[in-house]
């Protein structure tokens, strides 16, 4: 989306320069990477990367008044509430798709926005190696708000340890190896000393958690939450400690905000980057331009339960009760913006990644994903080249 960088960038591309690409980041990371990357960064331009942090601001000034707080609580499920939320979450993501608008000018458009911790530490690794393919190098930024390296590496350590010693801290997930971000989770090791542990793992004594790290029993002051609660419903799996007991820990990402501020929040947004939305069940039938939407569930992962082309038969297989936790949202035209070397051009969708700082949302790295397909997720772009996982890199003069 920067033509002299992309053209620079597609010139000296070669495969063997990806493979070795790859190599490093799983050899930094101690493991293998399970999903594939895409062959290319994005060069994001700096004022579609402005627009984006901007609109992101917007959005959760509106979630955050009073009135949309208080709204935002009848999101969490009885079964999943959580008690101690804090007043804010520590983490928020925005996913823009990158599209052209009427006068043909790159504009984005909000897909989800999120209240859960994304790859923090993995898209640090990856950002910086990308760089390194490129041949401009040490001339192009990776990082938002002014920081660096470590100066990103302290605000999300920060934010992530909350001012305790990393062994008081773990983050969380069922069977931590086997999940596909488990790279993320090496790297959050290597980078703030967090471990990842299984809840299965994990010690109750009375109010307090303990947990065995490196043969000595721990006590654990703080949760880093990447357990995804509305999935172990989903997968029948009960754990040994009831995380709605009042228990003697904090959050580094309450699980409550992970339904609080979600797409469950999309239909009362009212900015020009959000597309119209509404729940299902507010709507007295289907929109005259259905083909013009998208059947969303609430709560999904990696594109689980959408669908692209709706039809009014689709609309009623919805269950009444589930019928207030599906979203029909307008549907966005990602354009083919990314050069590629395969023959084809690619979509791009960017997550703008924030933590909270002084009570206020801090913006501090980008992702991105690349497809071919109707849509990002991996089921959607198999067996094709320059899809995938990315980054944004854009020139240091316009940081």
């Amino acid at each position: 989306m920067i033509p002299e960088l992309r053209r620079s960038f597609n010139a000296a591309y070669t495969d063997e320069k990806y493979r070795r690409y790859r190599r490093r980041l799983e050899e930094e990371a101690g493991c293998p990477i399970p999903f594939h990357l895409a062959e290319s960064p994005v060069f994001l331009p700096p004022g579609l990367r402005d627009e984006m942090v901007s609109a992101s601001l917007d959005i959760w000034k509106q979630l955050s008044t009073p009135e949309a707080l208080k709204r935002s609580e009848a999101a969490v499920p009885a079964r999943f509430d959580v008690p101690g939320s804090d007043a804010h979450p520590v983490f928020a993501v925005t996913d823009f798709a990158v599209t052209r608008d009427a006068g043909g000018k790159l504009a984005p458009k909000l897909i989800e926005l999120q209240a859960f911790p994304s790859l923090y530490a993995f898209q640090l690794f990856q950002s910086l190696a990308l760089r390194d393919l490129c041949p401009e190098g040490s001339a192009l930024d990776l990082f938002l708000s002014g920081l660096d390296a470590e100066g990103y590496r302290r605000e999300v350590g920060d934010a992530i340890l909350g001012g305790l010693p990393p062994e008081n801290v773990v983050l969380l997930d069922l069977d931590p190896p086997t999940q596909k971000t488990f790279v993320d989770f090496a790297f959050t090791e290597k980078l703030w000393g967090v471990r990842a542990v299984d809840p299965t793992r994990i010690e109750k004594r009375g109010r307090e958690l303990w947990y065995d790290r490196d043969a000595k029993m721990t006590r654990i002051l703080r949760i880093y939450n990447r357990l995804i609660f509305d999935e172990l419903a989903h997968k029948g799996i009960e754990l040994p400690i009831d995380f709605r007991e009042d228990l003697d820990v904090s959050w580094a990402g309450h699980p409550n905000w992970y339904f609080r501020w979600s797409k469950y929040a999309l239909p009362a947004l009212r900015h020009p980057a959000v597309p119209e939305s509404h729940f299902l069940s507010d709507l007295p039938g289907p929109p005259g331009d259905l083909e013009n939407w998208v059947l969303k569930p609430l709560f999904s992962f990696a594109g689980a339960g959408v669908k692209v082309d709706v039809t009014p038969a689709d609309l009623d297989a919805v269950a009444p009760e589930e019928r207030s936790h599906t979203l029909l949202m307008r549907k966005v035209d990602y354009a083919p913006v990314i050069e590629t070397t395969d023959g084809h051009s690619s979509k791009v969708e960017i997550r703008v990644m924030f933590v909270w700082k002084d009570g206020r949302p801090f913006p501090v790295i980008t992702l991105a994903r690349l497809s071919q397909g109707k849509m990002m997720g991996v089921a959607f772009n198999k067996d094709r080249t320059w899809v995938g996982s990315s980054g944004c890199l854009w020139p240091m003069s316009a940081s």
